[in-house]
């Protein structure tokens, strides 16, 4: 069986990731797996073909981007959100890897595929959904917004005057253009949304699960006094982790993660982070913290996932959490809100800890929970055994193999 998968963005970030990580999987399982990617990341992988890495890849995908910035820029007053249009991608479909495959697999797709483009496709398409962009006019996360379920229009998010905007049309467009499509939710919650949605609610093809995954191969607990000498952590208290690509994001809930810290001790907690925090607002908090920047390798973050004591995921939408993943890899438990994707990653006090939707408090107690369970006798010795059950890329790679079977049969 061929499978081509289509990526956008960096294979590097999240969503590209967890993507790559599936396609490893299914080769390891005899699957003929290849990816097309907008992206210049390819690994030096034999199996991944960019369609950047000529000038006039890269141009046509810089002009693709610039196009949907124009037509944003129609909206003075929007939120400075992410938001795709989907009207604009490229050339895929004369790709021989394309022409050979047997299913096409869908992923994060923003700037490599346009949404019209998906109604001609001829072969069965699978679509891991990884936000929630493909049942929206254009945002990626809604937040409290639920026009998606009607079909969009005045888009808060746009601005626009009098609320006239093309979200309206951009959903019946999505609506039109998936009527082939297998829509899988990385999450039961995407799931749940998909099923809500005016572009999926009515779809031949009902949304099913199946858990975004990581490669537990690679990420693995190191001893946490080795872990911490090598990162040059000299603190004797107790690690908080908290981290992501950019951890400003509006859905981040990085403000929940600083407010809960209000109600710690100061003197018992050292505060790392990775990524993109907001440093003043961490200094602000008077806890001795640690700043590590972006970790690109998964030595890095390897390593601080297994120095903490716990790992802090604040996120109050999130169509997954694969950082909570990572790290209940790595043996550290997480502490989240309970609520959208990871509320069905981690186990409430058996792999963290679930705070109610937007309570600090709770969250703190979530934190002090986990630390003061983690010096118990019992601990929680068996984060990463438990995880690696439902979120290991070799489970979700058995999950495709069986659905892309069941697709290619009933053509």
């Amino acid at each position: 069986m061929k499978v081509v998968h289509l990526v956008a963005g960096s294979l590097t970030g999240g969503a590209g990731r967890g993507a790559y990580w599936l396609h490893q999987a299914l080769i390891s399982k005899g699957i003929d797996s290849k990816i097309i990617t907008n992206s210049q990341d390819d690994f030096g992988d034999p199996t991944v073909y960019s369609m950047s890495k000529s000038k006039l890849g890269r141009l046509l995908s810089l002009v693709a981007s610039q196009l949907d910035k124009i037509l944003l820029a129609l909206f003075p007053k929007r939120e400075k959100r992410i938001f795709s249009t989907g009207l604009f991608g490229l050339q895929y479909k004369k790709n021989e890897l394309y022409r050979a495959a047997d299913i096409v697999h869908l992923h994060w797709v923003n700037g490599l595929v346009s949404s019209k483009s998906i109604s001609s496709i001829d072969k069965p398409i699978v679509w891991s959904i990884r936000d929630m962009w493909p049942m929206t006019g254009g945002c990626h996360y809604s937040l409290e917004c639920e026009r998606y379920i009607s079909g969009c229009g005045s888009c808060p998010q746009l601005n626009a005057f009098k609320g006239l905007d093309f979200t309206k049309y951009l959903v019946r467009l999505k609506n039109k253009s998936y009527s082939k499509v297998q829509p899988v939710g990385i999450s039961d919650w995407v799931t749940d949304e998909l099923k809500r949605s005016a572009v999926f609610r009515e779809a031949k093809l009902k949304a099913i699960t199946i858990n975004n995954c990581v490669d537990f191969s690679i990420f693995e607990p190191v001893d946490k006094s080795v872990a911490r000498n090598i990162l040059n952590i000299t603190s004797s208290k107790k690690i908080i982790l908290v981290g992501s690509t950019s951890l400003t994001d509006f859905y981040k809930g990085f403000s929940y993660f600083i407010e809960s810290l209000e109600y710690l001790n100061k003197d018992d907690y050292l505060i790392c982070a990775f990524g993109k925090p907001d440093v003043a607002a961490l200094k602000s908090t008077g806890f001795e913290y640690l700043a590590f920047g972006y970790l690109y390798d998964n030595l890095s973050l390897k390593l601080v996932y297994s120095a903490a004591d716990v790992f802090a995921a604040p996120s109050i939408q999130e169509a997954f959490g694969k950082t909570l993943v990572e790290s209940m890899a790595c043996n550290t438990p997480v502490v989240c809100f309970d609520a959208t994707g990871p509320a069905s990653i981690v186990k409430h006090k058996i792999t963290g800890y679930k705070a109610k939707l937007y309570d600090a408090k709770d969250f703190a107690e979530g934190l002090n929970w986990v630390i003061n369970k983690s010096t118990d006798e019992s601990g929680l010795d068996s984060v990463r055994e438990i995880a690696f059950k439902d979120f290991d890329s070799s489970v979700a790679a058995d999950q495709y193999i069986s659905l892309y079977k069941d697709m290619v049969s009933n053509e």
